[in-house]
């Protein structure tokens, strides 16, 4: 329970540092720096990810077994959901937030524990109740009455959304993906985090990147005049690193549903670290009832819809 929490807490802080870096002059600049944005970020967020984690097995002295863990069936699975939960769903992260702000960006993306369940029912046929059937659908309403809260700056709420959706699938499937694949003893949470964010950061760089030619524009963040942008990108890889790490061994310890219910009380610390960052910076704090009202809607019926309420009361008699 404590894993997933501060699973939750990392990632929130790492919603609202790259919110910053995606707001910074290299991003926003041209069209074209506005189109690969999204795209670029995402692999340096991922790659700066990855080298975080290798410092991590490093130290350990882990390296050759994440190799070891790497060869088995379960590992190369874990490669597999890397690849969905990374170019697809960190990329539709990215949108969310950059198209709808790191706080609306973060509540519209939490649906994905909603989106799990759907997943494993159909997939690991587990039993969805009514009650998150009419949950899940709630909480897609919630979403939708966040593009009517006026006092926003939502850039384009559609793009936005579709982001949003590509966010919940990607990690939907990933966290059933990786919950099968640490039951293997040989693949460990740490294992399972080097493979992801190494797999998906390759993945960016090897076909996606080359596809919307955008190594260019990647390349001259590293030529200078880019400020802070790269450290913040790496700062906020930092928390994500940490966040994926708590996030996994919650997985592994508590299962995907409940890892996915804990994790995705980042969305309410987005909100807390956006508007604490707005008081600090002398700005004027722009959420609207409307606002606060979808993404408790969101926040609650995503969990409720990810529950089984039988399970929790039968553990608790």
């Amino acid at each position: 329970m404590t894993a997933g929490i501060i699973a939750g807490i990392t990632w929130a802080l790492e919603t609202v540092i790259l919110g910053i870096a995606l707001a910074m002059s290299p991003f926003c600049s041209t069209e074209q720096a506005i189109f690969l944005a999204p795209f670029v970020s995402t692999f340096l967020h991922d790659a700066c990810s990855a080298i975080w984690a290798l410092i991590y097995n490093g130290v350990r002295g882990k390296l050759g077994d994440v190799w070891k863990a790497f060869k088995t069936k379960s590992g190369k699975w874990v490669a597999l959901a890397a690849t969905i939960g990374g170019p697809v769903g960190m990329t539709g992260y990215v949108l969310a937030v950059n198209y709808m702000g790191a706080s609306i960006g973060a509540v519209a993306s939490a649906i994905f524990p909603a989106i799990g369940s759907v997943l494993a029912f159909f997939f690991l046929k587990e039993k969805m109740k009514w009650h998150q059937w009419l949950f899940l659908i709630v909480t897609l309403l919630g979403v939708y009455g966040l593009s009517y809260s006026p006092d926003l700056d939502i850039k384009n709420f559609w793009l936005g959304l579709i982001g949003a959706l590509m966010c919940a699938f990607g990690w939907g499937i990933e966290a059933v993906i990786v919950a099968k694949s640490l039951t293997d003893p040989e693949v460990t949470d740490e294992y399972a985090l080097q493979i992801r964010q190494t797999t998906s950061a390759l993945v960016y760089g090897i076909i996606i990147l080359p596809i919307i030619k955008g190594w260019g524009f990647t390349a001259s963040l590293f030529t200078g005049g880019t400020g802070w942008l790269l450290p913040t990108i790496a700062i906020a890889a930092l928390f994500a690193t940490v966040s994926y790490l708590f996030y996994y061994k919650a997985i592994a310890q508590i299962g995907a549903s409940k890892a996915m219910a804990l994790n995705v009380t980042y969305t309410a610390w987005a909100i807390v670290f956006t508007v604490i960052l707005s008081l600090i910076k002398q700005e004027t704090v722009s959420l609207s009832f409307i606002t606060i009202l979808c993404a408790i809607v969101v926040l609650v019926c995503g969990i409720f819809a990810a529950a089984d309420f039988k399970e929790i009361l039968a553990k608790k008699k």
